[in-house]
């Protein structure tokens, strides 16, 4: 690669480089831009627990050195020649993917994320060019504007950044299976970064909304800062079983293991429970789907169209997501903190100001 282009100056960013996913300094080379990409300098970079998971390889096939971060918040420094929807100066957000076919049935239907070659996730995936993607504990970052998205003007950069994930992730099948729709039951079970912006998104479209949570604590917040209507302990089955036929919709949002039989009866006939986070397995029993023509379905991130629609609707209804803004040399201790479920209910890294 070569250093003769403005935007192929060295990048700063903060690398593991082995499976203790320690993060420390680490400079690398963006490639240069082309006609249609676009070039920001990344001004914030929300903390998800995918970055822990890559960081120590718990998928497996990481490869170091990686930058984590795939929530994306910046200012468009520099525009190729044909880009049309951005100028410089302009904020703009950058999530999970980077790139994609363009071509396939679910590119040309706005589903980028599922394209059947592959999306090209925003790090550590294979660029089209054969280079490991680095994301967004970086400086700065230079993206295709397909990928790129308008933070309206009205909204905060730095609270904009989890929207790319942790937003879209709950408002995506929230969208698809019309969890839209007033005086509807909608439960959430798990309640951190995905969770909290569920909860946001059902009181926001009108529903009623149930939180699901192991952790007793957590009823003061759901309730009164992030307006739910009733909180469950999952443990008491007593709580539990008053909650039965009730939901029109559930959307688990945790990666522990739970009764998947229990919470398809908490559900109304023709009822939907989305699975967004990753437990270890899902068992149920079938009669339970099959004799209430329940669904079971899963979700990741939206495609492009469906994510600015959301970053517009929480502007235009003031959804914002809780967060703790923190500077990029706690970026280790927020990992471990996230871990631990320390925090409400965002981490996001002030990279303008700490990263130099």
């Amino acid at each position: 690669m070569s250093d003769n282009n403005s935007s192929n100056e060295n990048c700063l960013g903060w690398a593991a480089r082995d499976s203790s996913g320690h993060l420390s300094p680490f400079k690398f080379s963006r490639r240069s831009l082309n006609n249609d990409d676009v070039s920001l300098d990344i001004t914030h970079c929300g903390v998800c627990y995918a970055d822990v998971a890559w960081t120590r390889n718990k998928i497996g096939n990481t490869n170091y050195p990686v930058v984590p971060g795939h929530e994306i918040a910046g200012i468009v420094r520099e525009v190729g020649s044909s880009v049309e929807r951005f100028k410089v100066g302009d904020r703009v957000a950058v999530g999970t993917y980077i790139d994609s076919c363009r071509d396939c049935e679910y590119c040309n239907d706005n589903l980028e994320v599922y394209c059947s070659k592959g999306a090209i996730f925003t790090f550590d995936g294979i660029d089209k060019d054969g280079t490991i993607t680095k994301g967004g504990y970086s400086s700065y970052i230079v993206v295709h504007e397909r990928y790129c998205f308008k933070i309206p003007e009205n909204y905060p950069s730095h609270l904009a950044a989890p929207l790319l994930c942790a937003g879209i992730t709950v408002y995506s099948p929230m969208i698809r299976h019309k969890m839209n729709q007033p005086g509807k039951s909608l439960g959430v079970i798990g309640l951190g970064g995905l969770g909290h912006m569920a909860v946001k998104f059902g009181k926001a479209f009108g529903l009623n909304v149930t939180v699901f949570s192991t952790s007793l604590s957590k009823k003061d917040e759901a309730l009164n800062l992030l307006g739910a209507d009733q909180f469950v302990v999952s443990s008491d089955q007593q709580q539990m079983n008053a909650t039965m036929k009730s939901l029109d919709f559930l959307i688990n949002t945790s990666s522990g293991d739970i009764s998947f039989d229990q919470y398809l009866l908490m559900l109304k006939i023709s009822g939907v429970l989305v699975l967004v986070g990753f437990p270890s397995e899902v068992k149920f029993n079938p009669g339970i789907l099959s004799g209430g023509m329940k669904t079971v379905t899963g979700s990741v991130v939206g495609g492009t169209k469906e994510t600015q629609e959301m970053l517009d609707f929480c502007a235009a209804n003031e959804i914002y997501p809780e967060i703790e803004i923190v500077p990029i040399q706690y970026s280790n201790e927020a990992l471990e903190r996230m871990i631990n479920k320390d925090v409400k209910y965002r981490f996001v890294i002030d990279i303008e100001n700490s990263l130099k």
